[in-house]
């Protein structure tokens, strides 16, 4: 392999046609997982934007791109995947049927490990140093939005019944209900990241926005358009009112569901259920292929789901002593955390703790 490594802002446009090129040829083979824009060239060169360390390699044959790795390192040579902690898709988007050598490809970036928890499909020399697989819902739309609603109600009436129920109930309540696909107004981006904050702060978890780099990534990539990528808000109002907002990125085939939340004065009507049906009848129409909903298992996930991807974490090593004392670390971390996440015994209760102390902080 010829192996040349940039920094992003050094990568030729050429290079990043050639890295969208792929991507879309990668469909037409049947690997619609490297279309996800998270493995975009516009993903990378925002996050680049907003932190240090961003590199990506870009593998040549005969002097064309074959395959462009996207990832982040430290000084000593510690590598993760582009958007580690936010990213859903990870890996190196590549020509259908290439292969290469992962520690290969470690060498010539300069790294001893390289860490990743959402590696998609299709990355067979990676996947071969995966420490688990996890499942990723995704809605299936490329059949048309009628199709999807048709497999709902064929695995669950009751709850296509009750959610379009509780959009009538909120009409008559409240007002007309409205939902824009594309919205491009920066305050209702605004509003949106104040209430997956103050979401985060009430449920006890770490709240992403407290960290300026996380806004100034989510702003840059609202600002972004391109033929093939976009930063997505999507807003349900009522009576004129914001009641859910949406934000994520999109390509021509794959909307990842990334920023949801809502005002929790309009929690009664399931306004995020809602918000998930209208933005899967608007990528339907778009003629997208699916929404990617995010590894992990959630009710509503569960709710909205019409089929499962897989995506694997894990680490690619070199015998280096940097990458065993890395492995050292975070092992018995991620362990820790997929077991309480897969045993409903174990997270219950402490699903419970943690908004409990979301409760007495808000209180503070």
């Amino acid at each position: 392999m010829n192996i040349s490594v940039y920094r992003p802002g050094d990568l030729t446009a050429a290079d990043r046609a050639a890295w969208s090129a792929l991507q879309a040829a990668a469909v037409e083979d049947g690997s619609p997982q490297l279309a996800n824009p998270f493995l975009a060239p516009e993903f990378a060169l925002a996050v680049g934007r907003c932190r240090a360390g961003v590199r990506i390699a870009v593998v040549r044959e005969d002097g064309e791109p074959v395959g462009f790795f996207p990832y982040q390192r430290t000084a000593l040579g510690v590598g993760r995947a582009i958007g580690l902690g936010l990213s859903d898709a990870q890996g190196l988007v590549h020509r259908t049927g290439f292969q290469w050598d992962a520690r290969e490809l470690l060498h010539a970036c300069g790294l001893s490990v390289w860490e990743f928890d959402h590696l998609v499909e299709g990355q067979k020399p990676f996947e071969v140093s995966a420490s688990g697989a996890f499942r990723s819902p995704v809605m299936d739309v490329e059949q048309g939005f009628e199709s999807y609603l048709a497999a709902l109600r064929k695995q669950s009436p009751k709850f296509l019944r009750a959610t379009f129920a509780k959009e009538r109930r909120l009409g008559r309540d409240v007002g007309e209900v409205r939902y824009v696909h594309d919205e491009r107004d920066p305050e209702m981006l605004r509003t949106l990241i104040a209430w997956k904050s103050a979401q985060y702060r009430r449920t006890g978890r770490s709240d992403r926005f407290a960290r300026a780099w996380i806004v100034r990534l989510v702003e840059q990539l609202f600002h972004t358009r391109t033929e093939s990528f976009a930063g997505l808000l999507s807003v349900l109002y009522a009576g004129g009112r914001p009641v859910a907002a949406h934000f994520g990125p999109r390509s021509r085939q794959v909307l990842c569901c990334w920023f949801p939340s809502y005002d929790p004065a309009f929690g009664k009507f399931s306004p995020g259920l809602l918000l998930h049906l209208h933005m899967a009848e608007g990528a339907a129409a778009a003629g997208m292929a699916y929404l990617d909903l995010g590894r992990g298992d959630k009710t509503y996930k569960d709710s909205l789901k019409t089929r499962e991807l897989s995506v694997w974490e894990g680490w690619v090593m070199r015998r280096h002593p940097v990458a065993l004392g890395h492995r050292a670390r975070r092992a018995p971390v991620r362990a820790l955390r997929n077991t309480v996440v897969s045993r409903p015994e174990l997270f219950e209760p402490a699903d419970r703790l943690l908004k409990r102390v979301g409760r007495l902080r808000q209180g503070d």
